[in-house]
């Protein structure tokens, strides 16, 4: 991915996104489109017009992190946003964050990880890197994501989202699920773009999928720590879930990610019949013990 381009991009759509009235500027006289014009931009981010113009086709090469953060408050990006503004600008200054390059080619789970996730009993556990491959999964997780491994996925969950048409029941609602999916990329994308296997992901997923492709082109970016989300499970139906994620200190750019239902609650009943279920299986994928081949660069 050109670095220029995704700033231009980034920048112009968070523009088109933000109203004069949302950025408390008066509003007069016809406008050819809803969103800020350059001018105002610069403005609100006390910079030059012409500097802004020349930030704003992708030239982030020595702008200073005052100018970066005057120009997220203008923009008024989130937190997720603000970040990816900066990694943008690290990659225009030959600095990207290093997150893939610290760990082997072929990623296998520490016995300590394995022992973590496996110790998790009452919902799915699973490590995922920032492309979306499930790396490492207990048992209920292995059962929970059976799809995602048994088909058109490959272990992905990018994949399986927009390849796989059993993820459109997976995902009650799957337009957010989908749009979740291509805004985890995208980040993950300002963070190392220099990762190959991102971008050949990216490109199989834009060639084969319209849905992906106009989703990844809105440039949205988010972070993915903690919420409630809808399942449909095809051995044990409905679910709602709470997620809760978490870095992993020791191997920068991996997630930890838990899954749990209320007490109490029917979803908690199914999950428990689901591990039931996946006890007693012993068709499947290996388990999370198993080194994976996901290859990690």
């Amino acid at each position: 991915m050109d670095a220029r381009n995704e700033a231009r991009e980034f920048l112009m759509s968070r523009r088109a996104n933000l109203t004069p009235e949302q950025a408390g500027l008066p509003v007069s006289g016809h406008r050819r489109v809803a969103g800020l014009r350059r001018g105002e931009v610069a403005m609100l981010a006390d910079v030059s017009p012409e500097y802004y113009a020349k930030i704003e086709r992708g030239h982030l090469t020595g702008v200073s992190d005052a100018v970066l953060e005057s120009l997220a408050r203008a923009l008024q990006l989130d937190d997720a946003e603000r970040e990816h503004l900066f990694d943008l600008a690290r990659a225009a200054n030959g600095a990207a964050r290093p997150v893939h390059r610290r760990r082997p080619r072929k990623w296998v789970p520490r016995d300590s990880l394995t022992r973590a996730l496996d110790a998790i009993a009452l919902g799915p556990a699973f490590v995922r890197n920032g492309r979306m491959d499930v790396l490492a999964t207990n048992a209920l997780g292995r059962a929970f994501y059976d799809e995602v491994f048994d088909g058109p996925g490959q272990g992905n969950l990018a994949r399986y989202c927009f390849l796989d048409e059993r993820a459109k029941a997976f995902y009650p609602n799957w337009e957010a699920a989908a749009d979740i999916t291509v805004s985890i990329l995208r980040t993950e994308a300002g963070r190392d773009p220099r990762d190959k296997q991102l971008h050949d992901l990216i490109g199989e997923l834009s060639t084969c999928s319209d849905e992906f492709r106009t989703r990844w082109g809105a440039h949205n970016v988010r972070r993915h720590g903690s919420g409630t989300k809808e399942f449909h499970h095809h051995e044990v139906g409905d679910l709602t879930l709470t997620y809760e994620g978490m870095e992993l200190t020791a191997e920068p750019g991996l997630s930890f990610l838990i899954y749990t239902a209320e007490p109490g609650s029917p979803s908690q009943e199914r999950l428990q019949l689901l591990a039931s279920l996946a006890a007693t299986s012993t068709a499947g994928p290996p388990r999370s013990g198993h080194p994976t081949t996901i290859q990690e660069g």
